[in-house]
């Protein structure tokens, strides 16, 4: 059952608020009474209660007088009203008022229970969204910066600047280089922060789903529409839309881009009313738009359009002093995560990994850590635990690359090694050492057969997907 909810009754009526309160107090929550509208407005300015149940009509003040104080003070908490008699008029009037709901006297028990019920649900989760909103709040903001780099730190800055506008932001930058991240932190420190943040990857559809995706369809409009679905942007009124990697949008669905840029105005797929919508637009790409424009492959309109704020983030490779602490901040991030105590990086670590030139950016940065989170066995991550992938897929140590005037050997044998290493680390559990890979375990399986690696006998291998 539930408890700990505290639930303010109000009613000038002593047989219907002794009710309430024996009925609703035998379910474990905490009561306060009020017996007329003076008396409730002052009890829940100094309260916040979880919920109100006040009678529409009391001496004083009004329940309706009640109800617009709570609302004003409190405007997440929800109000039930106890009417005398059950009309379509009073119930619409209430609702009107912002009420959550009514109840008729005389009273149906299991009516009041399941009306009191759904109303604290909607409350839990007010204030669990209210929770999360501010956790992102805290997780993205900018002064979560990590890095001193003159370059990173001026993206930053100008972040800051630009989030409490409704600017168009365009954010330049390779893959992996953070560009949603900025663009969370963002929405998260603006003023739409209350509003949804929608993400798009413009790479990842074709060009006839990604206009679905973007701006919705009607039934019927094509083949699989069977109903109306409202688009990302629809999702996103009264928030932000991220439109990742905008550069590899088609020339024709960059035309209907512009217009929602230019209007914000678009119609659904197949559809012929005229939607409005209030979302600002956040892009970014890893592509040289300037370049596309001359290739004519990106429309100049809507460059313009987008560059109204353009952010430059610098790859990895370009701000090599940042690396010792952002390694540092995902070395606590994946401790946390896994239990594990870990000290920090050997100076042999740390010098292998300001080496590297880090084509995935932060992102391989992360999982390279993680990964070795994961593997060592020690309280220092040690060169040797670190793992970087080549453009050809094979695995380097870079600890075995300082050896033998940098010799690494087969490619077959690195492979083997480190494919052995992991399981290994895993106990052989296979689904456990296929995610650190990134591979599937059938994948997985067919390494072990290829290169006659003994069965280890796991509890998970029993091979249940082998049959």
């Amino acid at each position: 059952m539930p408890s700990n909810k505290h639930i303010l009754i109000v009613d000038d009526e002593a047989a219907y608020r002794e009710m309430l309160v024996e009925l609703l107090g035998g379910l474990d929550y905490s009561i306060d009474v009020a017996v007329d509208g003076e008396q409730a407005v002052k009890m829940a300015s100094q309260s916040n209660y979880d919920l109100v149940i006040t009678d529409l009509s009391l001496p004083k003040l009004s329940g309706t007088q009640v109800l617009a104080a709570v609302k004003r003070n409190h405007p997440d908490t929800p109000v039930i009203m106890i009417t005398g008699y059950a009309t379509a008029d009073t119930a619409i009037e209430a609702m009107k008022l912002g009420a959550y709901d009514y109840i008729a006297k005389p009273f149906n028990i299991d009516e009041v229970q399941l009306i009191v019920a759904h109303a604290l649900e909607r409350s839990r989760l007010i204030d669990e969204n209210t929770f999360l909103r501010s956790e992102l709040s805290r997780q993205f903001g900018f002064d979560n910066i990590i890095g001193q780099n003159p370059a990173i730190q001026k993206a930053y800055v100008l972040a800051a600047q630009v989030a409490q506008t409704t600017a168009t932001v365009l954010i330049l930058g390779e893959t992996g280089t953070g560009k949603e991240f900025l663009a969370r932190s963002i929405h998260y420190q603006s003023k739409r922060s209350h509003g949804p943040f929608i993400k798009v990857s413009c790479a990842a559809l074709p060009e006839t789903l990604l206009e679905s995706e973007l701006f919705g369809h009607e039934k019927g409009s094509f083949t699989g529409a069977i109903t109306r679905r409202a688009g990302r942007f629809e999702l996103a009124d009264g928030g932000s839309i991220f439109l990742d990697e905008i550069g590899d949008v088609s020339p024709a669905l960059q035309l209907k881009l512009l217009r929602v840029l230019a209007e914000k105005q678009f119609e659904r797929v197949g559809g012929s009313e005229t939607l409005q919508v209030d979302a600002r637009i956040i892009a970014a790409t890893n592509r040289d738009l300037v370049k596309a424009i001359k290739d004519k492959t990106f429309r100049e309109d809507l460059f313009y359009r987008l560059n109204v704020i353009t952010m430059n983030l610098p790859p990895l490779r370009d701000r090599k002093e940042d690396i010792a602490v952002l390694a540092e901040h995902f070395i606590a991030k994946h401790c946390s995560e896994t239990g594990k105590q870990i000290g920090g990086l050997s100076q042999e670590a740390l010098q292998a990994l300001t080496s590297y030139d880090w084509p995935g950016n932060i992102r391989e940065l992360e999982n390279c850590i993680e990964r070795a989170v994961i593997l060592t066995n020690s309280d220092v991550i040690s060169a040797r635990d670190l793992y970087f992938f080549s453009h050809e897929s094979a695995v380097l140590n870079p600890a075995k690359a300082t050896e033998s005037s940098g010799a690494l050997g087969p490619l077959r044998d690195v492979e083997k090694q480190h494919i052995e290493k992991v399981l290994a680390a895993c106990d052989w559990h296979q689904t456990k050492a296929a995610q650190i890979l990134e591979i599937d375990r059938k994948t997985l399986r067919n390494k072990i057969r290829e290169f006659g690696f003994d069965r280890h006998p796991s509890a998970e291998d029993t091979d249940s997907d082998s049959r």
